[in-house]
């Protein structure tokens, strides 16, 4: 399903004119900014309408984009509805629609690069007449400067200032802007917003040299007094020498590149991997293994595999019904002063895609019958696999499973994920014949995997895992229950 730009809330328009009203300047709330130019000459004045095409928002944990592919070209006429680019995220990539009518008139972020969310990355001309004008404005925004200049004072006549209506190419989320009293705007990226707070920078009195007149780090580190650090040309001749031996080191030389060596930049989806990894440091969280028999659960899954049904939507259907009777391990914590229980049991399940890994989620799991949930899951893969998962298809997450017994791994400790509603993770060893000891000693032979749940110590403590785990391998143990 392709991502539509209408989002949940609006953002304001901007209107410029080439002279400033003694009025409150009016603003119209629409689901994207539009910016109107206005010219005027001795006969007749000249609206050209021309719009950005923002880099969208496509998950929670999403901070920039990268082109895929446009689909339409400059020149193209836009309907409503219309794909118009491929935007790959740290999760998936997505068809991005316009969501009104107009002319593609420039492409600001070409294939294969990247840009921050509510980056523009294209202009969008109501008429012909105005493509010229926006490839000019594309190619100032591409060499760095400002296109749209801020109104000054002037003891002119009043002069109405222009609304527009709604606007075309929208994206799911839109950049940080912040209006100020008067007819002055003030637009900058969220980065640089932060970097205005930690350096206590008045942005009113910051001059954007971004696209379209934005602020950006740089900015705002000039305005602070940072001193960019620019890379120093080795010295070569004998008269600098003594300059540099008598520099002081600040840090050890970094290790050479071992000879032959590739690098290869992090794809988006890795580096987001790599992010939330980081962030799973700030959770505490403790581990708790559990041996669990399976004879019965193999038996059953020899019965229904023919169906469909595989040995991950079995545990996937076990775990939500032991997370039915102990919702505390369903719950999750974000801001470490409370906790949340949810009121769904939506089990999202690792699966390894080219170049990442994602976590589909199995919504209301303990709900759907086993064969429903095994259709549901086919589908979720292959959705998965082809990066074409919405994002409520793996960022709605209550509980995680990661299977690695399916590749012979018979134990295994999971990290648990950050950022979604999740409070713990279940590792899943393989299924191997071991020798078991029963109340009277005897031994005998039988079919026993691993599980290591990692949980969220802040909300789940060693009893409530023992529990749930206990629960757990009884369903496996005696799986009739998950056929019914």
């Amino acid at each position: 399903m392709a991502s539509s730009l209408l989002q949940s809330k609006p953002t304001p328009s901007l209107s410029f004119s080439s002279s400033i009203s003694t009025t409150k300047p009016q603003w119209r709330f629409i689901s994207s900014p539009a910016v109107t130019f206005t010219r005027r000459s001795k006969h007749s004045t000249v609206n050209a309408k021309i719009r950005e095409i923002f880099m969208p928002a496509l998950s929670s944990t999403m901070t920039e984009g990268k082109i895929v592919n446009w689909i339409k070209s400059e020149g193209d006429v836009l309907s409503k509805g219309e794909s118009v680019v491929v935007v790959e995220s740290d999760k998936a990539d997505m068809d991005v629609e316009t969501f009104y009518d107009g002319i593609l008139a420039a492409i600001v972020v070409p294939e294969g690069e990247s840009a921050p969310v509510g980056a523009p990355i294209g202009l969008l001309a109501e008429t012909e007449a105005e493509i010229e004008e926006a490839k000019a404005k594309a190619a100032s925004a591409g060499s760095g400067g400002g296109s749209v200049p801020a109104p000054a004072p002037a003891a002119v006549p009043a002069a109405p200032v222009v609304s527009t209506p709604a606007t075309a190419a929208v994206a799911v989320s839109t950049p940080a802007v912040a209006v100020a009293d008067g007819p002055k705007k003030v637009v900058l990226t969220p980065f640089a917003k932060k970097l205005a707070k930690q350096h206590k920078v008045d942005i009113n009195k910051v001059v954007g040299t971004g696209p379209f007149g934005r602020i950006t780090p740089a900015d705002v580190e000039a305005a602070a007094g940072i001193v960019p650090v620019k890379s120093v040309a080795p010295v070569t001749t004998a008269a600098a020498a003594p300059v540099a031996a008598a520099a002081p080191a600040k840090s050890a030389p970094a290790l050479p590149d071992v000879p032959g060596a590739t690098i290869v930049p992090f794809t988006t989806m890795q580096a987001a991997v790599s992010k939330n990894m980081i962030e799973s440091l700030s959770v505490p969280t403790f581990r708790v293994g559990y041996p669990v028999m399976t004879d019965a659960l193999d038996a059953l899954y020899a019965k229904v595999k023919s169906k469909g049904v595989t040995m991950t939507a079995l545990l996937a259907k076990a775990a939500a019904m032991a997370l039915a009777q102990h919702p505390v391990v369903n719950a999750s914590c974000k801001d470490g002063k409370s906790f949340t229980y949810n009121s769904s049991i939506n089990i999202a399940v690792a699966v390894a895609i080219n170049g990442g890994l994602i976590t589909p989620v199995l919504q209301d799991a303990d709900k759907l019958d086993l064969y429903l949930l095994s259709e549901k899951w086919k589908e979720l893969v292959e959705k998965a696999r082809s990066k074409q998962l919405q994002p409520h298809e793996y960022n709605s997450g209550t509980f995680t499973l990661s299977n690695l017994g399916m590749f012979g791994v018979d134990r295994f400790d999971a990290i648990l994920p950050p950022g979604q509603a999740c409070g713990a993770i279940m590792a899943v060893g393989a299924s191997k014949p071991t020798p078991v000891a029963d109340k009277d000693g005897y031994f005998s032979v039988k079919n026993q995997m691993l599980v290591n749940v990692t949980a969220d110590h802040r909300i789940v403590y060693g009893a409530d895992l023992a529990a749930f785990l206990k629960t757990f391998a009884k369903i496996v143990q005696e799986p009739d229950s998950l056929t019914m």
